[in-house]
């Protein structure tokens, strides 16, 4: 039978050896795999026999964050956002695991007039008509690439990867980008109260 413990009785057993561990190693395992499974069920990237690396992973992400749980919650909701965060972060790397960057990029249909067919408000259909135009020559190549892979929602370590960059590279590129494209808006004429319009309705 699956046992929960206080948060006190968590952070020892978790941290003691033998029987007493792994007792607590298996009751954790249970009661994050009951969370995991609500909380992904409803999503169509998810199959359920990817359950047992999203657990494993996250039971040694704990197991090393121990030190880091400030009592402010149940340790098994702690826990259990953990696991979530670990899950939904390797749902998106295999999501763009196989997708060449290059192709997503030269793939993408980004056409401001089918993006806004059917807008009733010609201020949002202005805004994305000169948002691409910027992007698409205001932009270098590499923070063209950048800014259009995290539209189409690849991972930032993906996008990394397959630039060949690091993490911090990878930011300062989508910042110059995100940066640069706001300016050009501004200099065309747009503002906070615009943006609201175009993309609130």
């Amino acid at each position: 039978m699956v046992r929960d413990r206080d948060n006190d009785e968590w952070i020892k057993s978790l941290e003691a050896q033998g029987p007493v561990r792994e007792s607590a190693l298996a009751d954790l395992r249970e009661l994050l795999f009951v969370g995991l499974k609500s909380s992904l069920k409803s999503r169509s990237d998810y199959v359920e026999t990817m359950l047992d690396d999203f657990l494993q992973d996250s039971l040694i992400r704990i197991l090393q964050a121990l030190d880091q749980f400030q009592n402010r919650s149940r340790f098994i909701t702690w826990a259990t956002s953990i696991a979530i965060r670990v899950a939904m972060t390797e749902l998106r790397k295999r999501r763009w695991r196989d997708v060449s960057l290059e192709k997503l990029v030269a793939d993408s249909n980004f056409d401001p007039v089918s993006d806004v067919e059917g807008d009733t408000f010609p201020e949002r259909r202005e805004l994305v008509e000169t948002m691409y135009r910027v992007i698409n020559t205001q932009l270098t190549d590499k923070q063209r690439t950048v800014l259009l892979a995290e539209i189409k929602g690849m991972a930032q370590e993906e996008i990394a990867g397959q630039l060949g960059c690091t993490r911090n590279a990878l930011y300062k590129l989508s910042h110059d980008a995100r940066i640069r494209l706001k300016q050009e808006l501004v200099r065309a004429g747009y503002d906070s109260q615009s943006f609201a319009v175009a993309f609130n309705g």
